[in-house]
């Protein structure tokens, strides 16, 4: 951060002009500053680093927990007015990162790899936070949208990785010494090839943890003990991880949630009959930008989007990015981005 003295005669237009920044971004990172027109000669101020063509987020295999944590505090760096907190830790004791960007009263939440073998979702949602952050940062819009605007207008809160434990263990990066390790390679019948497990560490599968008709999800799910996917746990909200963002979540107010899972390139957006109406309205603009199908109602019960759908009436979303077979290669990152960034920015605007 540069710290400018005020000038007799200068503006924060002109200051900002002089530093190669956006006049959004100049007043970021100066929140004291309640009248931009009243600055006097003397006064110090905070002048972010200008946002040069610089790459952060670069997609790429085994992108995982320490990857993320790298990335985030590069981008706060680059981009002051991006803020990252806490919203518990997992039963491994790894802190699970959220992302506020914008400053506006309506609230949007999107979140990825809830499962360990979705981590792609991560990778998307940083480089989103990295170009929504940019465009800001610039004074650009994406497309038809006016990120400014939506600065304004929006806050937006992202958990980029739900699961950093299921995570590191899918990438390999679990010490194999552990008892923590070896439990769970109990778990998946001692193999070594974790790539099947979508599950937390303890082998409970997080979107199946939900007060949303968990005892039929129960019912119905095959894995009646720890499972490398599938298992609900022996109550809803068991796991330290799906707490967090439940607690999260209630302490909030989301005009509207979406969770990012993989494959298939769907949306689905019903849950028994609750969804309010303009949730129909919603999931065909974004269809209109990704070329994904809509799907309101599947067999399915506990979820993180169902939940907050029966206790909010507010529109939910399960995103299924990209096609194949989990985890899918980052070889398919950008293709999957093209149809998701539509997504993510349709999210913020309705």
């Amino acid at each position: 951060m540069i710290k400018h003295t005020v000038k007799k005669g200068e503006t924060l237009h002109n200051i900002a002009k002089k530093y190669g920044i956006n006049l959004n971004a100049l007043l970021a990172v100066n929140s004291s500053i309640r009248n931009p027109a009243l600055i006097q000669p003397g006064q110090v101020i905070n002048i972010p680093r200008p946002a040069v063509q610089r790459t952060i987020v670069i997609p790429r295999e085994n992108y995982g927990y320490d990857e993320m944590l790298n990335d985030l505090q590069s981008l706060e760096e680059l981009y002051p007015f991006i803020e990252v907190n806490s919203i518990g830790s997992t039963v491994m004791g790894r802190s699970i990162p959220v992302v506020k960007l914008g400053h506006g009263k309506k609230e949007v939440h999107y979140n990825g790899s809830f499962h360990a073998n979705e981590w792609i979702t991560t990778v998307l949602l940083m480089k989103f936070i990295e170009n929504y952050a940019k465009a800001y940062a610039s004074g650009k819009k994406i497309g038809s949208f006016n990120i400014p605007g939506l600065f304004e207008t929006t806050s937006l809160w992202i958990v980029p990785m739900v699961n950093p434990d299921g995570v590191q263990l899918v990438q390999g990066k679990i010490a194999t010494n552990t008892k923590t390790y070896q439990t769970a390679l109990m778990i998946n019948s001692g193999s070594r090839d974790f790539s099947g497990w979508k599950a937390n560490i303890r082998g409970v599968d997080l979107n199946d943890q939900f007060p949303a008709h968990w005892e039929t999800e129960v019912s119905r799910r095959a894995a009646s003990a720890p499972s490398p996917q599938n298992y609900p746990g022996n109550a809803p909200l068991s796991e330290p991880e799906s707490r967090a963002i439940a607690e999260f979540t209630r302490s909030h107010n989301f005009r509207l949630v979406s969770a990012f899972h993989t494959q298939g390139e769907e949306i689905y957006w019903g849950y028994r009959g609750l969804e309010p109406n303009e949730s129909q309205l919603i999931v065909t603009r974004l269809v209109e930008v990704s070329g994904y199908e809509a799907v309101r109602y599947v067999e399915s019960d506990a979820g993180y989007k169902d939940w907050f759908i029966q206790d909010w009436r507010r529109p939910g979303f399960t995103v299924e990015c990209g096609l194949g077979v989990n985890p899918l290669p980052i070889a398919q990152f950008w293709d999957i981005w093209g149809k998701v960034i539509g997504i993510f920015l349709m999210g913020i605007n309705v």
